[in-house]
């Protein structure tokens, strides 16, 4: 039987990178230049403008936002008193920013488009790149397809990541330093049929939710190896987007937009929806 969907929130412009947190799903509107936090009753605030588009969302261990900003390709933090640079890792992803995961330490592991392909240039592989909570930046990993939505395992010891242009889950150990090891294929979405793997989040039976953004799109629900456990289609709406969050963190929450590229103009047209899924969310974010 399908399952259920209650609106969330609409009215945005592109929402992506969503995060639970102390009660409230926290994402970006990239095309806003904002980041808002809603509570499950569909109340709004803006918690800060970022001029060149924020994307991945995460916190360090003491409470404070970080963001990734997209166009200038830098790393942001937001004190009491405003937003301030981290690190600019320009010097190692090529082209946008996008999607981030951040480790118990602090530690941001950060993806980038790799080229322009809303200008047409050829697809290129591209890094993962490493901010320490100190600032310092370095390549974690490199020769992947579109590197996107990420988590960390419960033990904290393998992260698992989106490469969109190369259609599969990718797992690395996370060595004591911080460094990414050990890459094998986690899953291979190609031979699974699911579609390019957009935002991801991670369940406690081991199985990750993959936002699909095709049009149609999509959420599915992937078991390691690349067995679809299940499949939630997405009618008139590309899913770019999705994480489990709620009292018992079994709410499913996917964010639908109609293009990855909004019309001049600011439509609006975008949308956070709610699932009742039964298993809830493990590891980070």
């Amino acid at each position: 039987m399908p399952r259920e969907a209650r609106t969330l929130l609409d009215n945005l412009v592109f929402p992506e990178g969503p995060r639970w947190h102390d009660g409230r799903l926290w994402f970006s509107d990239m095309h806003a230049h904002e980041v808002v936090a809603v509570d499950l009753d569909g109340n709004r605030e803006t918690i800060a403008q970022v001029p060149n588009q924020p994307s991945g969302l995460g916190w360090l261990p003491d409470g404070r936002l970080l963001i990734v900003s997209m166009t200038d390709r830098k790393l942001l933090r937001l004190d009491p008193d405003g937003l301030y640079e981290v690190a600019d890792i320009s010097a190692y992803a090529p082209h946008h920013c996008n999607d981030m995961v951040v480790d118990a330490e602090g530690n941001a592991y950060i993806g980038n488009f790799g080229f322009d392909f809303a200008a047409g240039e050829q697809p290129r592989a591209t890094t993962i790149v490493r901010v320490t909570p100190d600032g310092e930046a370095s390549i974690a990993a490199d020769g992947l397809e579109f590197p996107n939505g990420s988590v960390i395992t419960p033990d904290g010891k393998t992260l698992i990541v989106g490469e969109s242009w190369g259609r599969r889950l990718t797992a690395f150990g996370i060595a004591a330093d911080g460094s990414l090891v050990n890459r094998r294929v986690w899953a291979d979405l190609a031979k699974s049929a699911v579609g390019p793997p957009d935002g991801i989040c991670l369940d406690a039976e081991g199985c990750i939710w993959v936002a699909v953004p095709t049009m149609p799109g999509a959420v599915a629900r992937v078991a390691e190896g690349g067995e679809v456990v299940e499949r939630i289609d997405v009618a008139d709406f590309g899913v770019y987007a999705c994480m489990l969050g709620g009292p018992e963190r079994k709410t499913l929450f996917t964010l639908e937009a109609k293009s990855s590229a909004p019309e001049p103009g600011d439509p609006r047209t975008a949308r956070i929806r709610a699932f009742e899924v039964e298993v809830g969310s493990a590891g980070l974010p």
